[in-house]
């Protein structure tokens, strides 16, 4: 390995080792990525620094000056608005309504409410959080066993990061080039399986278990229908945007934007009832979307400059012609691929690491692809460039999801922990690993049938 190359390596596991240290991921990347550059260019006159620490000039706005970035602080802004107008609350006592009285349903009942606000909130974190508060305490009113009620709500919140829309995929999108609608829409039927496979879960385990999931009292028949009749607006608002991006009727950006007038307006509009969006929740969402959007796009500033010496040092080509002249079989170097991912996930967040490994693992794809990627379930799904990557990212997304409920760390676990202080990490853990099974499952079908994936995107563009 070339010295160059070698100082790229050093500088990858430093930043690991400052990130396992809790440093700010975007700070990390910036320090590694200037002190790398230094290092290169004391090594290597010909590398030199000046001409790299000129380009900081334009460098930070260009990394945020674009208008498909221009989507995250709107998507953002919808789940902090439906966050604070109490819609996590009205998707859940809706759902719940409806589903609520069959053994199980109260957890069936979240699952669902996780993967409606997870297509407006977008991250898994903050729907793990979200609904713990909202659905933990009906769970444990129903007598539900804590391992399941814990485990259901971390398993639920991983729902956020895939279903579209999905800032994940927004970012993915933008690293490898790929159309935004076309990840959206590959993300439907992947996100699909997945709530109907924790369904099943929760509808197993009640059958096997009927003491850990009581069967709920009806409710009354009033509190049924204003359960219901606060559930359709909300599902209004929410369907929209899903179906409208998922067959791109419009575009991110403007979908993001109604979507979050469309919130704020139903929710200063419940004010009426003495409830909604209130003038300190509307001010406290637009603080929580600054600070957010501040800290994603101070991770794409870092992701640029670690780029940047990544690039310098060669380590990415490096990686990729090691493969390519390894020998080995590109399904074997893909399932390694996604082994690391899911590691990755119990440590790091979502979007850093989406940041971090992608410019690495993507190269390498490409590398190995050469027309050979040919899907298994149909000639008709020849693994052309262009479907590679909409594959590969739905599979990234979806290991990254199952990382954050992998034992020992997996941070939606610490989060339901947080909220559930009386029942011990052990008993979560417990409670996650049915549905950490049939993620493997669902991991294994995508590997399979990549069409799951492909087709829909397939179908809408004809």
């Amino acid at each position: 390995m070339a010295e160059r190359e070698l100082i790229g390596l050093a500088g990858l596991v430093l930043m690991f080792v400052l990130l396992g240290l809790r440093m700010p991921v975007g700070l990390a990347m910036v320090l590694v990525g200037i002190g790398g550059n230094f290092a290169l260019s004391l090594l290597l006159p010909y590398l030199r620094f000046e001409p790299y620490l000129k380009q900081f000039k334009t460098l930070l706005w260009n990394s945020v000056a674009n208008y498909e970035l221009s989507v995250v602080p709107l998507f953002i802004l919808m789940g902090y608005l439906a966050s604070q107008a109490k819609l996590s609350r009205d998707l859940f006592h809706g759902i719940n309504a409806l589903v609520g009285r069959f053994r199980g349903g109260v957890a069936m009942a979240a699952i669902g409410a996780c993967a409606g606000f997870g297509a407006v909130c977008g991250s898994s974190l903050a729907t793990a959080a979200t609904m713990g508060r909202v659905a933990l305490p009906e769970l444990r009113r129903m007598d539900y066993a804590p391992a399941l009620a814990t485990g259901t709500l971390a398993a639920g919140g991983t729902l956020g990061i895939l279903i579209p829309p999905s800032v994940a995929l927004v970012i993915y999108a933008i690293i490898v080039e790929a159309s935004i609608i076309e990840m959206f829409q590959a993300a439907i039927v992947p996100g699909m399986l997945a709530v109907l496979f924790f369904i099943a879960v929760i509808a197993l385990l009640a059958r096997l278990f009927p003491d850990s999931a009581p069967r709920a009292k009806p409710m009354a028949p009033a509190q049924r229908r204003l359960a219901i009749t606060r559930l359709i607006p909300v599902l209004l608002i929410f369907g929209s945007i899903i179906v409208g991006l998922g067959a791109g009727l419009f575009t991110p950006t403007p979908a993001a934007a109604v979507g979050a007038f469309a919130i704020l307006v139903y929710g200063l509009l419940l004010r009426r009832k003495g409830e909604g969006l209130t003038l300190s929740g509307f001010r406290q969402a637009l603080l929580q979307t600054a600070v957010t959007s501040g800290m994603i796009y101070f991770i794409l500033f870092g992701a640029e400059v670690l780029k940047s010496f990544f690039s310098r040092a060669g380590l990415p080509a490096a990686l990729a012609g090691w493969a390519g002249g390894s020998g080995l079989d590109p399904w074997t170097v893909l399932i390694a691929m996604l082994c690391a991912l899911i590691v990755l996930g119990c440590f790091m967040e979502s979007l850093s690491m989406i940041l971090v490994v992608v410019p690495f693992f993507w190269p390498v794809l490409v590398d190995l692809n050469g027309g050979d990627w040919v899907s298994p379930d149909s000639a008709a799904f020849a693994m052309d460039a262009e479907s590679l990557k909409i594959w590969f990212g739905i599979l990234a997304l979806v290991v990254v999801e199952l990382g954050l409920i992998t034992p020992p760390v997996g941070l939606n676990v610490f989060i339901i922990h947080a909220l559930a202080r009386d029942v011990s990490m052990g008993e979560t853990f417990r409670g996650v690993m049915p549905f950490f099974a049939v993620e493997i499952v669902r991991v294994a079908l995508l590997l399979a049938l990549p069409g799951l994936t492909l087709a829909v995107p397939r179908l809408l563009s004809g």
